[in-house]
């Protein structure tokens, strides 16, 4: 009998590497390297990728793998995050602190990994420091297979725009701010694929594009619209929508849209806008749709956007619902999980806080200042190395006592239906980003939550995403299922508050050790800190 099991198990690994290894693979070399950048018209110090900024955008199909190999000629250890990208059974990958060594100076390390069960619209960029200040971010666009329909005939073409907030401080500057107990200053502007009003997109009239917009900076909500052209919204974060039609929309940090336009105007070249929510004063910034046989150029008065309504967003955010009929990466409906009868079987409290600790801002959840330790802790977990967390750390819901610095980590089983509030007592919009998973974002509302706001749910056909925003002085409420095993970062995306403390990380565990829930560390992974010499 226990050799039948072994027979057995080896049949189930060999199954599972046979079904990796059907699928196609793209290879890429990435060399990365401080270069002279001026998107501001002044000369500073950039990140690029293969002398590329942005970066090189990756174009795969769901359930290619992924082979990255990237020289860092920095002068700092750094790493890469693929937004979005669930990294199935393989948070080995997902180039945070808390789950890899940084790649050293100097050396290379080659990322592997599958865009499984996945279509739609993503990013990369650096998660180390305030390596994303400087650039080596890039578009990540997944797209279906043959045999999987999409909800919308297929555009003409397609275009990219990675859409942020910019300064024109070097990124080294920026760090040394954060580290001296200062906040950043407002930044000095938007860019659009790293350029300020000088990017132009081309189509011919009567046909229709699809413009994928990604929102990759450091700390600012956009709103995005097209002079006198509707957008019909066909996708959202990895997942179709229902096509509502919309003058103009909120695109928060760390998120993206997909948006279909017919070019139905005569003739002529019309400005796209990126104006920024929230602040004051208006940063903004704008590109140009051009017809092909225009011979006028665009011409003002711009397209007027909401500048600090909050509740026109929040209402707006609402109006985003899961397309139920339309095929997921996989040929069933993304309906069929029916999310709103499953029970909760835990409820995670998440409160934000600025203050300060020994002198210097620091960000907090709940009274909680994350520091990464030297060791990752997927590393600490896999070798059984103590010292580096604990499942105490960090309380499922708000504490009254003072705040303090800690290595938070909440422990779930895999499996669990994860109900997670994130309670915003502060007069700045908040952005948060869950590696590893898709969840649906099914409320959002003013002042604190309580238990029956659950009334107030969307229960039926909330949008699954994988960045929520969370409005001043409000909270938003998303259900996870915790199907995914490993060590996953829950952080803010706002990169300042990310870097100063207001980040965790959820242990998604299970006792089988089991392809079909986990993959092996890889052969290649780097060791670090109290892992050093460990053999993989």
């Amino acid at each position: 009998m226990a050799a039948l099991h072994l027979i057995l198990g080896a049949l189930a690994c060999f199954s599972v590497l046979l079904v990796r290894a059907e699928d196609a693979y793209r290879y890429y070399n990435w060399v990365v390297t401080y270069g002279a950048i001026a998107p501001l018209g002044v000369s500073q110090q950039g990140i690029l990728i293969n002398g590329q900024f942005p970066g090189p955008r990756i174009d795969c199909v769901t359930n290619d793998n992924l082979v990255i190999n990237v020289f860092n000629k920095l002068d700092q250890p750094i790493l890469f995050t693929w937004h979005g990208v669930n990294q199935r059974k393989n948070s080995w990958e997902d180039g945070m602190l808390g789950t890899s060594c940084p790649i050293p100076s100097n050396s290379n390390f080659t990322y592997h990994f599958q865009a499984k069960d996945q279509i739609g619209t993503f990013s990369y960029y650096p998660s180390t420091l305030l390596h994303k200040a400087g650039g080596g971010f890039g578009g990540l666009n997944i797209y279906n297979r043959s045999v999987i329909t999409v909800p919308y005939a297929n555009p003409a073409a397609e275009y990219t725009l990675l859409v942020g907030d910019w300064y024109k401080t070097n990124h080294t500057v920026l760090q040394q701010t954060l580290d001296s107990g200062k906040t950043l200053s407002l930044p000095d502007a938007i860019l659009i694929n790293g350029q300020k009003d000088s990017t132009s997109f081309t189509g011919d009239q009567g046909k229709t594009y699809m413009f994928r917009v990604s929102n990759v900076g450091l700390s600012t909500s956009f709103n995005f619209r097209i002079q006198d052209h509707k957008m019909k919204l066909v996708e959202c974060e990895g997942s179709h929508t229902m096509q509502e039609i919309y003058d103009s929309l909120d695109v928060h940090v760390g998120q993206s849209v997909a948006v279909l336009v017919t070019l139905d105007q005569p003739s002529k070249d019309y400005f796209i806008v990126a104006s920024s929510r929230f602040t004051k004063p208006i940063l903004t910034t704008t590109a140009v749709l051009h017809y092909s046989d225009s011979k006028t150029q665009a011409t003002g008065p711009l397209p007027v956007g909401p500048t600090y309504q909050i509740h026109w967003s929040m209402k707006q955010a609402r109006t985003i619902r899961w397309n139920l009929t339309a095929n997921a990466a996989r040929p069933n409906p993304q309906g069929s999980f029916h999310y709103g009868t499953i029970q909760v079987s835990r409820t995670l409290i998440l409160a934000n806080s600025a203050t300060k600790l020994d002198g210097k801002l620091r960000y907090a959840v709940n009274s909680v200042s994350y520091v990464n330790p030297d060791t990752p802790l997927k590393l600490a977990d896999y070798y059984n190395i103590s010292g580096v967390f604990d499942l105490s750390t960090i309380q499922d819901k708000p504490t009254s006592g003072p705040v303090k610095y800690g290595t938070s980590v909440i422990g779930t089983t895999l499996h669990d239906f994860v109900e997670i509030i994130f309670q915003n007592n502060e007069n700045t919009i908040q952005s948060w980003h869950l590696d590893g998973y898709y969840f649906w974002a099914v409320g959002y509302g003013s002042k604190q939550w309580t238990p029956a706001m659950r009334k107030r749910y969307n229960l039926y056909d909330a949008v699954t995403r994988y960045t929520v925003q969370v409005y001043p002085n409000s909270w938003s409420a998303i259900l996870v299922s915790m199907d995914n095993k490993g060590m996953w970062n829950l952080r803010s995306q706002v990169w300042a508050r990310q870097y100063l403390g207001q980040q965790l990380y959820i242990k998604v565990w299970n006792n089988e050790q089991s392809l079909y829930t986990e993959y092996d560390i890889p052969p290649n992974a780097l060791l670090c800190g109290k892992a050093t010499g460990r053999r993989v």
